[in-house]
C-alpha cells in the first residue's frame, strides 16, 4: 500500500470510529429521527453537487429501484435504530456490536450464492457469534437486551447495503449511489423529524458533535472512503472495518468514561477474529467488487 493509501486509511479508520461516540452526545437533545434528517440533509448539500459536477447523478437515478433499496438498507432503517439504541447503550459497546456486520455480509453471500463458504469462514461465524454472546452477557442489562436487539436491524442493513450496491448497482458510480440515498433518506425524514424539534436550545455539545457527525463522519467520510477504494482497491478497503470498533472503544472509555471490562475485552477479541475468518474469500479469482461494508460502518 502507498503512503497515500495508508493516508486515506488512517484517517476512514478514525473518522469511522468517531460516529458512535458523536451520535451518544447528540442524542441526549436531538430525537432520532431530527438526527438522521440532519446527517442525511447536511450531507447531500455537499455529496449532491459533487456527484452532479462529476455526472453521476443521472447514472445512479437510472437504477432507482436498486438506490431505494440501498437507501433503506444502508441509511432509513439503520441509523435511526442506531440512535435509538444509543440512547440506552455505551458507543463503546454499539461500536463493537456493529462490527458483527462481516458475519452476516458472510452468510448473505452464502444464501445468495455469490460466494462459496468453507470451513474458515464457518468457523469465524461460529467465533463472531461467540464474540457476541460474551459481549452481551458480560455488558448488557436485562433492562438493554431489547436495545441490543435492535442493533441487529442495524447490522442487517449494512450488510445488506454493499450486498445491493455490488448485485444491482454495479458499474454505477458510487458518490452518486450515496448521493441520492442522502437525499432520499432525508426528503422521507422530514416529516417525523419535524414535529419532534427540541423544546428547548440545544447545548454546545450536542450542536458540534451533530454537525461533526454531519460534516466529518459523512459528507467528509464518503468522500475520503471513495478516494480510498481509488487508491487500493475495494477489497483493500474492507479493512478498514476492523479498525472502526476499536477507535469506537478507546474514545468512548476516554471521553465518555464508558466501562471496559475482562469480558467486554473478550467480547472484542471474538468479533474481530471471527469477521477476519469470515470475510475471508476463499482461495479463487477474485471478481470486482462494489464499494465494501464501510459505505456504512459507520
Amino acid at each position: 500500500m502507498t503512503r497515500r493509501g495508508w493516508a486515506y486509511f488512517i484517517a476512514v479508520g478514525i473518522i469511522w470510529g468517531l460516529p458512535y461516540l458523536l451520535i451518544k452526545i447528540s442524542v441526549r437533545e436531538i430525537s432520532p429521527p431530527l438526527l438522521v434528517l440532519i446527517r442525511t440533509g447536511g450531507a447531500s448539500l455537499v455529496l449532491v453537487p459533487l456527484a452532479a459536477a462529476r455526472g453521476a447523478l443521472v447514472p445512479a437515478i437510472r437504477r432507482w429501484r436498486a438506490v431505494l433499496l440501498f437507501t433503506a438498507a444502508e441509511l432509513a432503517v439503520p441509523w435511526v435504530f442506531l440512535f435509538n439504541a444509543e440512547r440506552r447503550l455505551p458507543s463503546s459497546l454499539s461500536g463493537l456490536l456493529v462490527a458483527a456486520v462481516p458475519l452476516v455480509a458472510a452468510v448473505l453471500a452464502w444464501l445468495t450464492r455469490s460466494e462459496q463458504i468453507d470451513l474458515r469462514r464457518v468457523a469465524g461465524l461460529g467465533v463472531g457469534v461467540l464474540g457476541v454472546g460474551v459481549l452481551v452477557g458480560f455488558s448488557v442489562a436485562g433492562s438493554h437486551l431489547l436495545s441490543v436487539l435492535s442493533l441487529g436491524a442495524v447490522v442487517i442493513g449494512y450488510a445488506l447495503g454493499p450486498w445491493v450496491v455490488d448485485h444491482r448497482l454495479r458499474g454505477v458510480p458510487p458518490i452518486g449511489v450515496i448521493a441520492w440515498a442522502a437525499l432520499l433518506c432525508a426528503i422521507g425524514y422530514a416529516p417525523a423529524a419535524l414535529i419532534d424539534l427540541p423544546t428547548r436550545p440545544l447545548s454546545t455539545s450536542v450542536v458540534e458533535s451533530a454537525v461533526a457527525l454531519t460534516v466529518v463522519c459523512t459528507a467528509f467520510g464518503f468522500v475520503l472512503f471513495f478516494s480510498l477504494i481509488g487508491e487500493v482497491g475495494a477489497m483493500r478497503a474492507t479493512l478498514v472495518t476492523y479498525v472502526n470498533p476499536a477507535v469506537a472503544v478507546v474514545l468512548g472509555v476516554a471521553a465518555l468514561g464508558e466501562p471496559f471490562g475482562p469480558g467486554t475485552a473478550a467480547g472484542f477479541v471474538l468479533i474481530l477474529g471471527g469477521c477476519y475468518l469470515a470475510s475471508r474469500s476463499p482461495r479463487r479469482a477474485a471478481k470486482p467488487a462494489g464499494p465494501p461494508g464501510g459505505i456504512t460502518t459507520r
